[in-house]
């Protein structure tokens, strides 16, 4: 079955970094497009950024476009999502989520969240 596992969130202050990893398994990683979304506290789920299965082509949220970087490595069957000039805004819980983009989101197959706390 498709299981999805992320990791690297923390606590951060404006303006820091993170790197956040999504381990796949249970399905061929590399034919699927795959998105990151979030949920801050109180709010919905957002979409983020997608990638191709074969990492050609990448798009992100307005919110995060040129901070957020979405990669993959498909021999390791993992996701990532680098954060830069991370925002108060950015808090929340952070998904990778079996899907290309905001359509189908919410019932998309995803795991079970790390979280990123921006703070002072």
């Amino acid at each position: 079955q498709v299981q999805l596992v992320e990791s690297g969130g923390g606590l951060v202050q404006p303006g820091g970094s993170l790197r956040l990893s999504c381990a796949a398994s249970g399905f061929t990683f590399s034919t699927y497009a795959m998105s990151w979304a979030r949920q801050a506290p109180g709010k919905g789920l957002e979409w983020v950024a997608g990638i191709f299965g074969d990492g050609s082509f990448t798009y992100y949220a307005d919110s995060v476009r040129g901070r957020f970087t979405i990669s993959r490595d498909n021999a390791k069957n993992s996701l990532y999502l680098q954060m830069n000039s991370l925002k108060l805004e950015d808090t929340a819980l952070y998904y990778c989520a079996k899907i290309g983009g905001r359509d189908g989101l919410q019932g998309a197959p995803r795991g079970q969240g790390t979280q990123v706390t921006v703070s002072t």
